[in-house]
């Protein structure tokens, strides 16, 4: 999970503040030595720190903490808008051109993830109403050019290539024309890359910016490489002069160093954020809304948007007319299991929201394996005993247990917490006021 392991330091310092009806010199020299240390070993680079505790230390020990009615709570706060401030303080969006098309150059190393991010980006800005066009321009890397044509076919997005015998710079500028002449409003350009920086690729990518002049120059950096990704955008942005930054494999960077100092470091904002491997896991970076998560403060925006993605509404509705007469069954639970799926991994997903911190949520439990096995054991059964789990006897969860390759006792531990959700269920609709209340459980936890 993104920022795990920072996540979980700062939370534990803060929560020592929060209950504090006064904080003295002392106890805020402690905290933020504790904050220093956290974001060092998150892999921050230590200027990008140094200044950070400097501006948390000069707003806090004046009147803004040492007067207020909860101090903790005031250091908390200054915490967070200087953390957002760090990554950008507001949102950055993509610059569209007045003239069609707009031009989006891919830049980076190899193996930062450019092509999967080329097809990430192209599918959620035709989501906002844009007509992409994909442009092979790596005629170096094995099979780039095959791989981006499988991403443009999976999202159904076209894509112009012209083999490898033909310079970037010639297919860039034809990739031009050919979008003017097919009415594409949205061009994106994935360009090659190298193991390192060197003259060579430097040269190309200033040829290729030379001859189409593009609206935005994106960087795309590997988050998992920590101070080094860092290094690669300070160098990209010297030589070639980006607009902006794509965080790639930030859901599984329990550190979080590269999101801290990027922003501070090449002074460009980070666009957006690779979340996951399917072709949908590319969020847009709220530097606000990740400050939120880093302090355990979740993210329901984030979690609401990606609700009405993936949340089919009418289904919704039926969901509700369903638990509110007592009707809700298996083949309802599996429908919105897939749903639910499909917003991601459920740590990420449960992490957005309020209090979930990475200590509560190692806590639950959570693993998307269970979501698999749940999947399978209502599969394995039939549609009645879908239906109706009440006629669900031994000789039939062993049968449902072999099925779905699972044991008995998953599959009874699966009804039993299916009774109890539809009984929380029934609760959290209104009815059954008088029922006692539990702790409310997911059917496959």
């Amino acid at each position: 999970m993104a920022f795990e392991g920072l996540a979980e330091k700062l939370q534990n310092t803060f929560k020592k503040l929060k209950g504090k009806g006064k904080v003295s010199e002392k106890d805020l020299k402690e905290a933020l030595r504790e904050v220093k240390l956290a974001l060092l070993e998150a892999d921050v680079n230590y200027k990008v720190v140094k200044n950070f505790i400097s501006k948390i230390k000069e707003r806090a020990v004046g009147q803004e903490v040492m007067e207020s009615l909860t101090p903790g709570q005031q250091v908390i706060k200054i915490v967070k808008e200087e953390m957002t401030e760090l990554m950008g303080g507001t949102q950055s969006k993509i610059v569209f051109s007045g003239k069609s098309p707009t031009i989006i150059m891919l830049v980076g190393l190899q193996g930062a993830g450019k092509t999967t991010t080329a097809g990430k980006l192209a599918g959620l800005l035709s989501k906002q109403g844009k007509s992409p066009l994909l442009v092979a321009c790596d005629i170096y890397r094995p099979a780039a050019i095959d791989q981006l044509h499988v991403v443009g076919k999976s999202l159904d997005i076209p894509v112009f290539s012209m083999g490898n015998n033909n310079s970037p710079v010639e297919i860039a500028k034809a990739s031009i024309e050919h979008a003017k002449n097919n009415y594409k409003d949205l061009v994106i350009i994935d360009t090659a890359g190298r193991l390192h920086i060197n003259e060579e690729l430097m040269g190309e990518l200033k040829d290729i910016k030379n001859s189409i002049s593009p609206t935005e120059i994106l960087l795309v950096v590997d988050s998992m490489t920590g101070q080094d990704a860092v290094t690669v955008s300070e160098s990209f942005n010297e030589q070639l002069g980006i607009d902006g930054v794509i965080l790639t494999k930030l859901d599984g960077d329990t550190r979080g160093g590269a999101a801290l100092s990027v922003r501070a470091v090449t002074e460009k904002p980070i666009k957006y954020a690779g979340m996951g491997e399917k072709l949908t896991d590319l969020e847009t970076f709220h530097p606000d809304r990740m400050a939120s998560r880093i302090l355990g403060m979740g993210d329901v925006l984030s979690f609401i948007e990606k609700a009405q993605t993936n949340l089919d509404e009418k289904k919704v509705l039926e969901l509700e007319k369903k638990i509110r007469s007592e009707q809700f069954t298996f083949e309802d639970f599996l429908d919105q299991l897939q749903q639910v799926k499909d917003m991601g991994p459920l740590g990420d997903v449960l992490g957005m929201l309020p209090g979930m911190n990475s200590k509560k949520l190692k806590g639950l439990d959570v693993d998307d394996k269970q979501l698999i096995q749940a999947e399978a054991i209502i599969k394995s059964m039939t549609k009645a005993e879908r239906n109706n789990p009440v006629i669900i006897n031994a000789s039939r969860r062993k049968r449902i247990a072999l099925g779905s390759g699972t044991k008995v006792q998953d599959v009874n531990k699966l009804i039993k917490n299916f009774d109890q959700t539809k009984k929380m269920m029934k609760q959290f609709s209104g009815m059954g006021k008088g029922s006692k209340k539990g702790k409310f459980k997911l059917p496959f936890m």
